[in-house]
């Protein structure tokens, strides 16, 4: 359930407070941008998704019912429009994409997006894009809940009100996501690995 500071601003945005909804920005933003850009490793799409969900929340804050926490609701919201997202960016880099690979010229022009995930420290970047690179290959339920457990923090239960299953079908998704990133990494740590022997 709430505690009694989320109930009393759920119940002032829902009358439709300005103020309110400016404390639920300042508390939950960073939370917002780090989940999006956790899903779809891009800074301008994530800063656009998070404008949206802060605008579905003051748009439909009456259909919180207070059953759970606000930043599992907000949880939901963010993951759900990261998600839609995309899939609409999947469709639209169906048309076009060979087209995108290569300049005038015919040379290759593609390049694996960058971005900066505000939870990454400079020195774990290269090992981050890495990680992020390989999330990118396995299924989006495995993807929700490793980056909810090992990038936000949260619990496994946690984990199960926001995805709305349960506390073993969590566990059983990080083992998995766990499973399928190890396999995916094992290349580029062999290549790590030989590249270090040889400067020894």
């Amino acid at each position: 359930m709430l505690n009694q500071s989320e109930e009393t601003l759920s119940k002032q945005l829902q009358q439709g407070d300005r103020q309110a909804f400016s404390t639920v920005v300042g508390c939950y933003q960073d939370m917002v941008y780090n989940t999006a850009i956790s899903i779809v490793q891009n800074e301008e799409d994530a800063a656009d998704i998070t404008q949206d969900v802060f605008v579905q929340v003051f748009q439909s804050v009456g259909s919180f019912k207070g059953d759970a926490k606000f930043s599992t609701w907000l949880y939901r919201i963010v993951i759900a429009k990261a998600l839609d997202h995309e899939k609409r960016k999947k469709r639209k880099k169906r048309f076009g994409f060979i087209q995108s690979l290569y300049t005038e010229k015919g040379e290759v022009k593609y390049h694996p997006e960058e971005f900066n995930h505000p939870g990454i420290q400079l020195e774990n970047k290269e090992k981050a894009g890495e990680l992020f690179k390989a999330l990118k290959q396995i299924p989006a339920n495995q993807r929700i809940a490793f980056m909810l457990n090992k990038i936000e923090g949260l619990n496994n239960q946690e984990i199960a009100v926001i995805m709305n299953t349960s506390f073993y079908a969590v566990e059983s998704l990080l083992a998995r996501a766990k499973n399928n990133l190890k396999k995916s990494l094992k290349k580029y740590y062999l290549q790590s690995a030989k590249q270090s022997s040889h400067e020894k």
